[in-house]
């Protein structure tokens, strides 16, 4: 990430996101972990209010395209989201919620210094082009990535949603 890298909020922009896991290690390479992924960052979406439009989560990395939080920035709400992420996987105090962490993965990265590289990438996105050149690369990164054949085959994201309006593992909310 840029050492000096500006965020913009305020300005009632989407805003896309990208944040990779310490070292770029494929601690999300598990199905289990990225169905984790999404169960929680729907309970920090509720949280913290924001609209999903859009997401893709890879072994190593995640891709978000969002809304502003009305009463927090979105750093707040993403640090939310890693640190719960963060303290799971690592063998923190187990959630007594229905989204538990599977045993066999919660101390994946308990050895590591840290889950997640400490600081994201956010693009705010405030044209319709923008917008849908952004959920074109979101969509393609499994392809690209030879994860998967076509985007459709790769459930965790939200092409799904824009390809047949089938809500997947996280629903998208639909714009005003």
């Amino acid at each position: 990430m840029p050492s000096r890298l500006k965020r913009y909020y305020g300005f009632g922009h989407l805003h896309f996101l990208t944040f990779s896991c310490y070292q770029r290690r494929p601690l999300l390479d598990m199905p289990a972990a990225r169905d984790f992924f999404l169960s929680s960052l729907d309970e920090i979406r509720n949280r913290y209010h924001f609209d999903l439009r859009g997401y893709v989560v890879m072994p190593e990395h995640v891709h978000l395209l969002l809304s502003e939080p009305p009463e927090q920035t979105i750093s707040v709400a993403l640090k939310g989201l890693k640190q719960r992420i963060s303290r799971d996987f690592r063998g923190g105090i187990p959630r007594s919620n229905k989204h538990s962490l599977p045993v066999v993965l919660r101390t994946l990265a308990i050895d590591l210094p840290r889950f997640w590289e400490p600081r994201f990438y956010d693009f705010n996105v405030y044209t319709q082009e923008k917008l849908i050149e952004k959920l074109k690369y979101i969509h393609a990164n499994p392809v690209r990535r030879g994860l998967v054949d076509h985007p459709a085959a790769w459930i965790w994201s939200s092409y799904r949603f824009y390809e047949t309006g089938e809500q997947g593992m996280i629903s998208i909310d639909h714009p005003e």
